[in-house]
């Protein structure tokens, strides 16, 4: 029998890799890249002719196709600020100027003037003197004139002239709550909404412009009528034909900016609102422009708001 051989020893080796703390070479150059004073002068330098250029470009549109956000100031839209109609400026008999509907003044709370008017008449009417009872009590004799020296005085006049002193101060306290000089910028909003309606609005504008330019007819087909349909009867006021959705976009256009303009110029949220306005406001140019063929409407709603060619054409980056 033959004696057991030992064999090796089973060995278990296992690949060690050497643990370093150091990056990698490409990790090491990206670092220094970023660390250098010479690269980031550079990239500076580059911001910098980027953004001037930039504000050549944006200087060069604006004096070619106008500002893309206010565009040309009017009477009209000045007239935003105050929620009032604008004063009627003289213009002279030669001039041929498109036709516009007049304006109404508005108050505070969706209220009528004639309608004020009338309440505070209707009020100064139901204000009745109060009238004495004659007294039931008997007569005293007055031996040393006391009541006598009294009756001199009427106190009817004394009446008539707090009532009329009442109702004074009640009429100017009623003409100061719906005024819209004491009014919020949202109540300013809501009016120059409803003047905007009434402006543009077409139950009113029918029957003063006339129809747009007919297009060109293939041969055969029925000619365009040329008179203008005002005579087709509408539910209501218009409030959602493009001219009026352009003119309230252009109010809030308006209010929106001067507030970036002025106390908000880090507000990133309205200026993404601003942005969007702006770009609906475009689209909705753009298809009147291509709806109307340039025809009156069309020069009714740039002229009065004073949109020029940058608020429809081209790319508006703000």
């Amino acid at each position: 029998m033959c004696p057991a051989v030992a064999g090796p020893p089973n060995t278990f080796s296992l690949t060690i890799r050497s643990f370093t703390a150091t990056a990698s070479p490409q990790a090491q150059k990206q670092k220094r890249k970023y660390q250098d004073p010479y690269v980031l002068a550079q990239a500076r330098a580059r911001k910098a002719a980027n953004l001037s250029r930039q504000e050549i470009l944006r200087k060069e549109r604006t004096e070619t196709l106008g500002d893309p956000v206010k565009g040309i100031t009017t009477p009209f839209v000045d007239s935003f600020d105050t929620g009032l109609p604008p004063k009627p400026e003289p213009t002279p008999k030669t001039e041929s100027s498109t036709p516009k509907p007049e304006e109404k003044p508005h108050l505070n709370y969706f209220l009528n003037p004639s309608e004020v008017e009338r309440a505070i008449v209707r009020s100064e009417q139901l204000a009745v003197l109060a009238t004495k009872k004659p007294s039931t009590r008997k007569r005293v004799n007055d031996q040393f004139g006391i009541l006598t020296s009294t009756q001199g005085t009427d106190p009817t006049e004394d009446l008539e002239a707090v009532l009329v002193a009442n109702h004074t101060r009640a009429a100017t306290a009623i003409q100061r709550i719906t005024g819209l000089e004491n009014g919020s910028s949202k109540d300013r909003l809501h009016v120059n909404i409803q003047r905007c309606i009434e402006m543009f609005g077409r139950h009113n504008t029918d029957p003063i412009l006339p129809p747009k330019p007919s297009a060109k007819l293939t041969p055969g087909a029925d000619p365009a009528p040329t008179s203008n349909p005002a005579a087709i009867k509408r539910g209501g006021p218009d409030t959602g034909s493009s001219e009026v959705q352009i003119a309230i976009l252009t109010a809030k256009i308006r209010t929106l900016a001067e507030f970036l303009q002025t106390r908000g110029k880090k507000d990133k949220t309205n200026k993404r609102n601003l942005r969007l306005l702006v770009h609906r406001r475009q689209k909705l140019l753009q298809y009147l422009r291509r709806k109307e063929r340039g025809g009156p409407r069309w020069q009714h709603c740039i002229e009065i708001l004073g949109l020029t060619e940058g608020t429809w054409k081209g790319e508006i980056s703000l």
